[in-house]
């Protein structure tokens, strides 16, 4: 009785001491999400905000493409001037035109705009070059045409755009094209006092 009773108290003995030199402070290794599996507490060791986006799960909605950096697709419907939907991935993706401000449905050139538009990309394949997304969750984007121009650069080298500073504020080209276009007072331009369209939708203090 004796014999077994110490015979059971050293295997007790000996298991602690392997559980003691085999054990690491986090459980050994990192995984795919740079977090450390912690054998003693039964949890992670992640960076800090991971931990909690990791227990909540896959977002509910996958986010559309305009993190992608570009994509391709068929132009299936034109809105406006700076608007249409692009088809990816079985969906039509709206793209908003990125650094560009067509006039508004009701206002003048703003039927012109959207036929331009129209012409050049309908049920065509273009590339949209993206810039995340607006307010509206519309992806901001460059469409590049089938001959590699950009329909942005065209619509305000027409006089058909003006030059949106607030979403593009470095745009050289932008800029470059809204002064030839407003010298040469093609489009809009030829009215000596157009009504910007974001004074058109707001009536801001400040615009004409």
């Amino acid at each position: 009785m004796l014999r077994r009773f110490i015979y059971l108290f050293l295997l007790a003995i000996l298991a602690l001491f392997l559980a003691s030199t085999t054990a690491q402070p986090y459980g050994g290794g990192i995984d795919r999400y740079s977090c450390r599996p912690d054998g003693k507490q039964g949890s992670h060791h992640c960076p800090q905000g991971l931990l909690v986006a990791l227990q909540q799960g896959p977002s509910k909605s996958a986010d559309p493409p305009t993190m992608a950096g570009e994509f391709s697709g068929k132009v299936v419907r034109v809105i406006e001037g700076d608007t249409l939907e692009v088809m990816y991935k079985g969906v039509a993706e709206r793209v908003r035109l990125n650094g560009i401000d067509c006039p508004e449905r009701g206002q003048a050139y703003g039927n012109h705009a959207k036929k331009f538009t129209s012409q050049r990309v309908f049920g065509k394949q273009v590339t949209v070059k993206t810039y995340g997304l607006d307010q509206g969750r519309r992806t901001m984007g460059e469409v590049i045409l089938p001959g590699g121009m950009s329909l942005n650069h065209e619509l305000v080298k027409a006089g058909l755009a003006w030059w949106n500073q607030k979403s593009a504020p470095h745009d050289e080209t932008l800029k470059r094209l809204e002064e030839e276009a407003r010298n040469k007072k093609r489009g809009l331009w030829a009215d000596p006092t157009p009504v910007p369209p974001w004074c058109y939708r707001t009536r801001q203090q400040g615009c004409p």
